[in-house]
């Protein structure tokens, strides 16, 4: 099968190169034309357009940076795609965005995995990534050798609509972990501690989690490099308020991390890194978590 990669950006572009080595057909289209010539170098044709890789595939996975950009892109691949073509959605979309835009392309004879990815970047590097599929179970069966090529651990979590669900519950606990760990952070720095051996100590604990063992890391650096906006956190934050209100869950936690993040884009912009948001209570009190021998990305 010839699948088509729209999106190359931090997330995307891990993802389609994971698809290149592992043997498979690979047309991308991203709108930064150095993007898809790195690609290209790794074995994929470049299209011109959405619309011309969409007429020369059989499938098309996509990475995109928010609901209303995968809709303009959807429509223009829709015109193009093969009938009983399949769009397979690497973003994190809205459940309600997930069954309407499946909707769409159900109209055109194109049937929707959703498949959003959780993990961070560094995992869709090495194509370890964990991978969270929604949709039907013959669907999921077709495609599971290029889903297998993207991620080191699939779950189909049931229809379209499940995946967006969990993923927006991780991502949420992940931006509640990483305030939880700047304050941590922050009381063994102002009790005298080690900072170096503070994080060992955590990691080694009761209280460690994935973001303290990851992002922690980058915290300690300064470098907070972690290729997430706060933006992007906000809008998973969003998400996870509006399901909030959708099942009647209060969300006492993920309330107030999302005013933190709201905050963290206030004073630093939208397109600061996620992790920056410990920076605030840094800042605040002019108290820098820094420590030797921690890496400015992870690798």
């Amino acid at each position: 099968m010839k699948y088509g990669y729209i999106g190359l950006g931090n997330l995307g572009g891990n993802l389609a190169a994971s698809l290149i080595r592992a043997g498979h057909e690979v047309t991308v289209y991203d709108r930064n034309p150095d993007l898809g010539a790195r690609h290209a170098a790794m074995g994929a044709r470049v299209a011109a357009s959405p619309a011309e890789l969409a007429a020369e595939v059989d499938h098309v996975f996509t990475c995109l940076p928010s609901p209303a950009v995968t809709e303009v892109v959807l429509f223009q691949i829709l015109e193009k795609m093969k009938p009983g073509a399949t769009w397979i959605e690497n973003s994190t979309l809205g459940r309600e965005d997930v069954l309407r835009l499946a909707g769409l392309a159900r109209g055109s004879g194109v049937r929707m995995l959703e498949a959003p990815v959780t993990g961070g970047v560094h995992l869709a590097a090495r194509g370890e990534i964990t991978v969270l599929v929604g949709g039907e179970q013959d669907l999921f069966d077709l495609h599971r050798t290029a889903l297998e090529a993207i991620g080191g651990k699939i779950f189909h979590m049931g229809p379209l609509g499940s995946a967006a669900v969990i993923k927006v519950i991780t991502n949420m606990l992940a931006f509640i972990h990483l305030v939880a760990d700047g304050e941590a952070l922050m009381l063994a720095k102002r009790g005298g501690l080690d900072l170096k051996t503070a994080w060992e100590a955590i990691t080694a604990s009761s209280g460690t989690s994935f973001v303290h063992e990851t992002e922690g890391q980058l915290i300690l650096n300064g470098s907070y490099d972690i290729a997430f906006t706060m933006d992007l956190a906000l809008k998973d934050l969003g998400f996870a308020m509006g399901f909030g209100r959708e099942y009647g869950v209060p969300l006492d936690l993920a309330s107030q991390t999302l005013q933190t993040f709201m905050k963290g884009k206030a004073v630093y912009g939208g397109q600061a890194q996620s992790t920056q948001i410990v920076k605030l209570l840094e800042d605040a009190l002019n108290t820098d978590l820094r420590a030797e021998g921690f890496p400015a990305r992870l690798e």
